[in-house]
């Protein structure tokens, strides 16, 4: 006869195989590399989630007071904005934006980072800047980091941290019952400084599909990709100063950098066919 911990252990294992097969069921496209990836949690939900995460940062984070630093953050991911816009429209995927209010900010803080969440909310820490260099260098960045959002990296991260560490609890259960361990997957799933621990190799997936797609977006936005391998070069060579998730989650500098330089040509037909038309001066920070 099993033992009460026994009988709960398997209905977890039954739980998670359910969703896992529902995971592999709910399979969608990723914009631009055509990857088949699947998804369990609504997108509206996550949305939701985002926004409320976002407003907390926030509070707790201040903008930065340097204006002509703030006015070239939110030029260039306006440009991205647009570039994503007409992208979309030209697809017939106007839908897939209809949650996006997109909102950027320039918080201080010395961290090299940035990071997108689903609905266009982007954050760009000071910290990031001197890396960056130039505009140019920042649309390789943020480009990047709309690019997660986009190609919805952090639902296929969070579903399987709903799966790996709540033993496949759903999500409105795990919001209701563990909301310090669903933020903290949460977190994680976007980058915002948690340890995803053991979906780091899908992670690394994740960032390649990044960088490929958001070469596209920075090209198609008027922005030059030959730019993209000398920032993460630079990144690279920041060695300590960088963020968690700009060390072990990345791809291997070398190989991202060879890559890069690969699909410059493609990034640049996308310019071609689907750009916004208009060449972007750099501007040096």
């Amino acid at each position: 006869m099993l033992t009460k911990t026994q009988i709960m252990n398997n209905t977890q294992k039954i739980i998670a195989i359910s969703l896992l097969s529902a995971i592999l069921m709910a399979c969608a496209t990723v914009p631009f590399t055509g990857r088949k990836q699947s998804k369990l949690l609504p997108e509206t939900m996550l949305t939701e989630m985002a926004l409320t995460e976002y407003n907390t940062f926030l509070q707790a984070n201040p903008v930065s007071s340097n204006a002509n630093q703030t006015a070239m953050v939110k030029e260039v991911g306006n440009n991205i904005r647009l570039a994503v816009e007409k992208y979309y429209k030209a697809k017939g995927w106007e839908k897939k934006l209809a949650d996006y209010k997109w909102e950027i900010n320039l918080v201080e803080d010395a961290t090299v980072n940035a990071w997108a969440m689903p609905g266009g909310k982007i954050v760009v820490y000071t910290g990031l800047l001197g890396i960056a260099k130039n505009t140019d260098g920042l649309a390789v960045v943020m480009g990047h980091e709309v690019a997660h959002a986009l190609a919805h990296h952090g639902n296929e991260r969070m579903s399987q941290g709903l799966i790996v560490q709540l033993g496949g609890m759903a999500l409105n259960e795990a919001v209701k019952n563990k909301p310090e361990d669903t933020q903290a997957i949460f977190n994680g799933a976007y980058g915002l400084g948690a340890n995803i621990g053991a979906i780091l190799p899908f992670s690394r997936k994740h960032e390649s599909e990044a960088d490929e797609i958001g070469l596209y977006l920075m090209a198609m936005a008027g922005y030059d990709p030959t730019e993209a391998s000398p920032f993460w070069d630079r990144m690279n060579a920041g060695g300590g100063a960088r963020p968690p998730e700009f060390l072990s989650t990345h791809p291997d500098p070398a190989k991202r950098s060879s890559k890069l330089q690969e699909l410059i040509p493609e990034a640049q037909d996308y310019a071609r066919r689907y750009g916004t038309g208009k060449k972007q001066s750099r501007k040096n920070f």
